[in-house]
C-alpha cells in the first residue's frame, strides 16, 4: 500500500483521484476546445472568426484534501507513440492552488460537465512578455474552465516549459544525427518525448458564483479572486482591478482600483455604493464586488478583470435583481346581494416583470376548486420610478355563480416565489328578514320608555 498510496493518478471520470501523504497530488485530464482566429470560409461561405479543434488539457499535481481518499487508482500513462497532430497541453497546477478542486475532481460522479476552452494568451497593450525570469522563448496560453451548476468559473494562464532531457534516460553511444525534437503540427511549439506541451499555472483568476439572484433593496457580495505563482511574486507590484456591467448591449464602469509600488491606493467609483476592499485585494487576493442598497439598473453581467503585472484574465458574473410582489383584494368582504360585482386583485412593485395571476372559486358542495380564466380580465403593467412593476386582475361575479359560502381565491405566481401567493374572501349571504324586524323591534322600544321617563 506504500508504494500505492505515493503514485500520481490519471483523473478521468471524476471519481478517480488519489491523496498521497504529504507531497503526492492528483493529475485531472479534460477534453478542452483548441480555439484559434481562424483563416478561410466556413460551410455557409461565410468568413469565419474563430476555429475550435479537440484538445486535451492535463493538470499535474493537484491538490487533494487529506479527507479525499481514494477508491480506485489509475496511473497516468502518456501515449506510447507520440501524435503531433494531437493537442496534448500538461500544466503543472500545484502552485498557484485551484481554487475549489475537489468539485472539479467529483465532476463525473456528480454528473457535471466540465466546459473548457484553450487559446493564446495575449499580453495586454504596454505589458513585456519577455521578462528576465521567464525562460525564452516562452509562449503563453489561458484556459478557461467552468463547472456545471456548482457555481465554479476559473481562468488559467499557462505558460510553457523550457525542454530538458530526462536525467535517468542512457546516453546513446552513437547519437542519431537525423534525431529532431517532436514539434505539435497546429501550435508549432516544441513537444516533449511523449508527444505534450510542457506548461505550468502561473496566474489564476476564479469566482464561486457564476450566476446569483439578490433582492431590491439590500446587498450582494460578486466574488472574484486571483491568485499567482510564487515565483513571479514581486514586493510592491502594482495591481489594480476594473469591474464593468454590461446590460442589454450597453456597458457601464463600476469601479477601478489600482494598489500603485509603494502600496498607496487610487479608486475610481462609478456607481455609488461599490467598494472592494484594498487590504484583502493585496493580501489575500480578493477582488470581490459589494453593491449596497441594490436598484433595478444594477441587474446585469458584471465583468472582473484583475491586472497582476503583465498579467490579466478575467471572470463575468451574472446578477439578478428581484422583488417579491404584494398581493391584496379590493375587498374584505363580500355579500351575495351585491352581485352582479368586479372583484379585484392587485399585485403590486414586484421585479421582474413576469408575473402570472389567476382566479380560482370553491362551492360548499365542490371537493377541488374551478378555475374562472373566462371570467377575469388584466390591467396593463404598470411600471413605477423605482424600476418595479404593478398588476391588476378583475373577476366579474354574478349571483348564479357564486352562491353564498363560496371560497373565491386569487393565485399569482412571480419568480421571486419560492411557490405561489394566495388570497381568498367567502361570500357571505345577505341579511336575513328577521334581523331586520329585531332590530326596528328594539328600536321602538326603546323609543317608547325614552317617551315615559320624560
Amino acid at each position: 500500500m506504500v508504494g500505492i498510496s505515493m503514485l500520481k493518478v490519471l483523473f478521468l471520470t471524476g471519481c478517480l483521484m488519489t491523496y498521497t501523504s504529504g507531497e503526492g497530488g492528483a493529475d485531472v485530464v479534460l477534453s478542452c476546445s483548441l480555439v484559434e482566429e481562424a483563416s478561410g470560409l466556413d460551410a455557409m461561405g461565410n468568413g469565419a472568426p474563430f476555429s475550435r479543434s479537440p484538445a486535451t488539457l492535463v493538470l499535474r499535481d493537484v491538490s487533494v484534501s487529506p479527507d479525499q481518499v481514494p477508491d480506485t487508482l489509475t496511473p497516468f500513462i502518456p501515449p506510447t507513440v507520440p501524435d503531433p497532430d494531437v493537442v496534448l497541453i500538461e500544466a503543472t497546477a500545484s502552485s498557484p492552488a485551484i481554487p475549489d478542486v475537489d468539485l472539479l475532481l467529483h465532476a463525473d460522479c456528480n454528473e457535471q460537465e466540465v466546459a473548457c476552452e484553450i487559446s493564446r494568451y495575449h499580453f495586454p497593450q504596454g505589458a513585456a512578455s519577455d521578462d528576465e525570469d521567464r525562460p525564452a522563448p516562452a509562449h503563453f496560453f489561458i484556459a478557461t474552465l467552468d463547472l456545471e451548476g456548482s457555481g465554479l468559473s476559473t481562468t488559467l494562464v499557462l505558460q510553457t516549459l523550457e525542454l530538458r532531457k530526462d536525467p535517468a534516460a542512457p546516453t546513446p553511444a552513437d547519437p542519431d544525427p537525423g534525431h529532431q525534437t517532436l514539434v505539435e503540427g497546429r501550435l508549432g511549439l516544441p513537444l516533449s518525448e511523449s508527444g505534450s506541451l510542457l506548461t505550468e499555472v502561473v496566474f489564476i483568476v476564479f469566482s464561486t458564483e457564476k450566476e446569483l439572484s439578490a433582492s431590491l433593496g439590500g446587498d450582494v457580495l460578486l466574488n472574484c479572486g486571483f491568485r499567482q505563482q510564487e515565483a513571479l511574486q514581486e514586493v510592491g507590484q502594482e495591481v489594480s482591478v476594473e469591474w464593468w456591467l454590461q446590460h442589454q448591449g450597453h456597458g457601464a464602469r463600476v469601479l477601478d482600483l489600482k494598489m500603485t509600488e509603494s502600496q498607496e491606493h487610487s479608486e475610481t467609483v462609478k456607481r455609488e455604493g461599490s467598494s472592494v476592499d484594498p487590504a484583502l485585494l493585496v493580501a489575500d487576493g480578493n477582488a470581490s464586488l459589494t453593491l449596497r442598497k441594490l436598484k433595478v439598473s444594477d441587474e446585469g453581467t458584471y465583468i472582473c478583470t484583475v491586472n497582476v503585472g503583465t498579467f490579466q484574465a478575467q471572470q463575468t458574473i451574472k446578477l439578478h435583481v428581484h422583488k417579491s410582489p404584494r398581493v391584496s383584494l379590493s375587498e374584505d368582504k363580500l355579500v351575495s346581494q351585491e352581485f352582479p360585482h368586479k372583484l379585484s386583485c392587485n399585485c403590486q412593485n414586484y421585479y421582474p416583470l413576469d408575473c402570472k395571476m389567476e382566479w380560482f372559486s370553491l362551492s360548499p358542495d365542490d371537493a377541488e376548486m374551478t378555475e374562472l380564466s373566462s371570467q377575469m380580465s388584466l390591467s396593463s403593467h404598470r411600471q413605477h420610478g423605482d424600476g418595479t412593476f404593478s398588476l391588476s386582475s378583475y373577476l366579474y361575479l354574478q349571483h348564479s355563480s357564486f352562491p353564498p359560502g363560496t371560497t373565491l381565491t386569487c393565485r399569482v405566481s412571480h419568480p421571486a416565489m419560492g411557490a405561489p401567493v394566495s388570497t381568498s374572501l367567502v361570500v357571505q349571504p345577505p341579511a336575513s328578514d328577521s334581523y331586520w324586524m329585531v332590530l326596528g323591534f328594539l328600536l321602538i322600544t326603546v323609543l317608547f320608555f325614552y317617551q315615559l321617563m320624560r
